[in-house]
């Protein structure tokens, strides 16, 4: 009896190890397609697109094979009957997760929600270089329609938007969501119209001009540096939407250049840093398993967003950057200057890429509500740019005169990712309760930043965030790393003290 024990140990540990060895394989797979979809966006010559919709299929379909087949179910049976350590558990939950969602989706949707998006992007990129959003209509329709069906077949007895939210935020519920979006429109719109109304003398001049853009290239490759970005894992390179891809040995980063406003690819640099540096912390140790990777979007977001916002438009990083501009640009301004200009709130921006830290949020919300809306069946896609723009009147106080700056001004539909952009405003309001706990334990992060050091804070981060991998959901993850529930309250505190002092505002704000 003894040895059968022995042996059914043995096995059982067999099956971990080869589930482990699937789900690398199973990574294998889809980072091949990342680097093909990074290189469509960056280097493939226009005409590329039909090769690519069929590489990116094939790839697609086969990841999703090797995800579903009979033996990855088996594998997770023998390892659930296991006595596993915290790492093997928590590897468990995440690769059950991933399969049972994807068993539940036939490979011919897959194969055909990939080759959609992949000529969308195309159509997209087209439209919205000629602001023409009825060449991109028949796709967003299309894959508006297979979303729905994709969402039905995980879960046909719960809302479509919910179950599509969960592919980039699996382990907080939509309505936590909503309740923190609910929260950031009943602080910011009131808010906002305090700054509207203020006599603050805030200058809002200090980036007037024209910055060439390899001038700021040569800034942002310089940025990168100081903050520290490995150039020996990754690169920058120009895309026409500003993004991430990659893993811990090979992170990418896009930006993209306006040369009216080097605030907007400097900004979309240092977004992007945040989102390359926690993939390039991540643990080596489970790389290609499901251990290894990022914890989903909302944790994505608040690292990028802290180093953007938290960092990036601080008085002590413009103190750090402003004699970089100047040795660049023919500019003037202060650091004092530069910070203001980078802080104000804008009353006529439409970009949400370019937005101020405040009405960025307004924007996420506008896209949520319409999304649902189209999701559900509410809104026909021929009416999005009308209640786009009816919607940006009302929130914002502004009515887009092109679908370019409008409707089609970010890539996200053409992928077919509906559901995402919840997590931006959920990564902001992480980024404060992060930024404050590390101020808590490292004292004057402020102090390091303006002598260009970054050390500090991005041991702190690694050692809180990165480092687990998907060891922990989300919300567990946040209570490890700072001790409280996941909240809104330190994002509230931060906009409501910075902004009251920028512009003045009442305490009662």
């Amino acid at each position: 009896m003894a040895t059968d024990a022995h042996g059914s140990e043995a096995e059982t540990a067999d099956a971990y190890a080869e589930l482990v060895e699937r789900f690398e394989r199973i990574n294998g797979v889809q980072g091949a397609a990342g680097v093909l979809g990074w290189d469509q966006q960056v280097m493939m010559p226009e005409g590329g697109t039909p090769a690519r919709s069929q590489q990116l299929s094939v790839l697609s379909s086969l990841g999703h094979e090797l995800l579903t087949d009979d033996r990855t179910a088996e594998l997770l049976e023998e390892v659930e009957s296991m006595d596993l350590d915290a790492d093997q558990a928590a590897l468990l939950r995440e690769a059950r997760r991933e399969f049972e969602r994807a068993d539940a989706v036939p490979t011919e949707l897959v194969e055909e929600i990939s080759e959609t998006s992949t000529e969308a992007l195309g159509a997209w990129e087209q439209a919205r270089a000629e602001d023409d959003f009825e060449q991109f209509a028949p796709y967003l329709e299309t894959l508006v329609d297979l979303k729905r069906q994709y969402a039905e077949h995980i879960d046909p007895d719960r809302d479509a938007y919910e179950v599509l939210f969960e592919d980039y935020e699996p382990c907080l519920p939509l309505s936590q969501a909503e309740d923190i979006l609910e929260t950031l429109k009943e602080t910011l719109v009131p808010m906002i119209d305090e700054i509207r109304e203020s006599n603050a003398d805030v200058t809002t001049d200090a980036f007037d001009g024209e910055f060439p853009a390899d001038a700021q290239e040569d800034l942002s490759r310089d940025v990168l540096s100081t903050l520290g970005y490995d150039w020996d894992r990754g690169r920058l390179d120009v895309s026409s939407h500003p993004f991430t891809s990659g893993n811990v040995y090979d992170c990418r980063v896009t930006t993209r250049y306006d040369e009216s406003d080097p605030l907007g690819g400097l900004m979309a640099t240092v977004h992007e840093f945040g989102h390359a540096f926690y993939n390039l912390g991540l643990p080596e140790e489970h790389f290609g398993t499901p251990l290894g990777e990022s914890r989903d979007l909302s944790v994505h977001e608040s690292q990028s967003r802290l180093w953007e916002n938290h960092v990036g438009r601080s008085p002590a990083f413009w103190e750090l950057v402003t004699p970089k501009f100047e040795e660049r640009f023919d500019t003037d301004a202060t650091a004092r200057e530069a910070y203001e200009s980078a802080n104000q709130v804008y009353e006529d921006n439409l970009i949400r890429v370019e937005a101020d830290e405040l009405t960025y949020h307004l924007h996420i919300v506008i896209r949520f509500e319409i999304e649902k809306a189209l999701i559900s069946g509410e809104l026909d896609v021929e009416d999005v740019p009308e209640v786009w723009n009816d919607k940006y009147e009302e929130y914002l106080g502004l009515r887009p005169e092109t679908d370019a700056n409008g409707c089609l001004q970010d890539i996200h539909w053409s992928h077919g990712n509906f559901g995402y952009f919840p997590t931006y405003s959920l990564g902001s309001v992480l980024a404060s309760q992060l930024f404050n706990a590390a101020e808590d334990d490292i004292g004057n992060i402020y102090g390091t930043v303006r002598e260009g050091d970054f050390e500090t804070l991005q041991e702190w981060l690694r050692e809180n965030i990165h480092e687990h991998g998907s060891r922990y959901e989300t919300n567990d993850l946040v209570r490890e790393a700072t001790g409280e529930d996941f909240t809104a309250d330190y994002f509230v505190d931060y906009v409501t003290t910075k902004y009251g002092d920028l512009y003045d505002l009442e305490e009662s704000v």
